[in-house]
């Protein structure tokens, strides 16, 4: 045999080795990316499951703690029922007594509602007095005057009307001092919650004439409901 045979014959093995150690390289290359890839999936997986768990289990907690206050809830509750002061602050005889603490703070910011309270039972009744003037105003961002004088509630909704939860109203009466007292007693001793902001007594001739500004207050009832929230990975 011929020296060029046995080098041809050596590269040929040489070729032929390099290309079964490419392939054999290149096929642990492929066995490991996707040992690794399917390693971070796997690892990403086992991530995800426990962020849904901890949330689940943090539902889980809250239920149970809500559950748990029920049953102090429904006695504090049935105290209140039996509470005399409230008893004796009922509107009808057929209201339970904790109903007293609902008209105390209405839950929504009706106007009108204020002013015939104002009218018919606060400023109402008493010998000698005259409303010269009354004025409630909507609440602005929650409720607004329609054309026929009354008040519906506005889509739009504005950050100071939520915080402060505030119906101002003003009015105007006159008449004897006795009946100008018993005005500012009668709010005085309102269910409502009334700040009075601005008071002025004026002469007139024979009478006296009450000017009061003041603001009454409504707390927007609280909504409690399951809802959904997406976890994302």
């Amino acid at each position: 045999m011929q020296p060029n045979d046995v080098a041809m014959r050596k590269r040929t093995q040489i070729a032929r080795a390099n290309r079964v150690m490419f392939i054999w390289v290149a096929a642990v290359s492929v066995i490991v990316g996707f040992g690794l890839v399917g390693s971070i999936f796997l690892a990403q997986k086992l991530y995800f499951n426990e962020k849904v768990l901890a949330e689940k289990n943090k539902t889980i907690s809250t239920l149970n703690t809500d559950n748990a206050n029920v049953s102090e809830l429904e006695a504090n509750v049935r105290a209140l029922n039996t509470n005399d002061d409230l008893i004796a602050s009922q509107a009808k005889p057929s209201d339970q007594a904790i109903q007293a603490i609902l008209d105390a703070l209405p839950s929504d910011a009706n106007s009108l509602a204020l002013g015939a309270s104002l009218q018919n039972k606060l400023l109402s009744g008493i010998g000698g007095l005259t409303i010269q003037s009354l004025q409630v105003d909507p609440v602005l961002g929650v409720e607004q005057l329609s054309t026929d004088g009354t008040t519906a509630s506005s889509a739009t909704t504005t950050a100071s009307a939520i915080s402060n939860n505030v119906i101002t109203f003003r009015f105007s009466v006159s008449g004897a001092p006795s009946a100008l007292k018993q005005v500012l007693t009668n709010l005085e001793r309102s269910i409502r919650a009334i700040n009075v902001t601005s008071l002025r007594i004026e002469s007139q001739g024979s009478t006296e004439v009450l000017s009061v500004e003041a603001q009454a207050f409504y707390e927007p009832a609280v909504v409690v409901q399951l809802t959904d929230k997406l976890v994302k990975p």
